[in-house]
């Protein structure tokens, strides 16, 4: 079960990156949607989405290896003194 609900928090920030590329793409080739009213704002949007995704990604998987000491002391935390 514990894994099911990891393939989902990691699926559904995927899915948000893949929609803010394919914003992006559409927007180099001035295909907009009727949501946006101009390209260059779909673009900033698709980045934004892009962005979010892959830092929830990142994070998640930082998360996922310094709790099992996979990181080797690059990323570790450090304790303030």
């Amino acid at each position: 079960m514990s894994r099911f609900i990891a393939l989902l928090i990691i699926v559904i920030p995927g899915i948000i990156a893949t929609i803010g590329i394919k914003l992006m793409r559409d927007a180099i080739f001035h295909i907009v949607y009727p949501v946006f009213f101009h390209f260059v704002i779909q673009f900033v949007i698709g980045l934004a989405f892009f962005i979010l995704g892959l830092t929830f990604i990142g994070g998640f998987i930082l998360h996922r290896d310094r709790k099992r000491n996979l990181t080797k002391g690059r990323f570790s935390k450090q304790k303030k003194s």
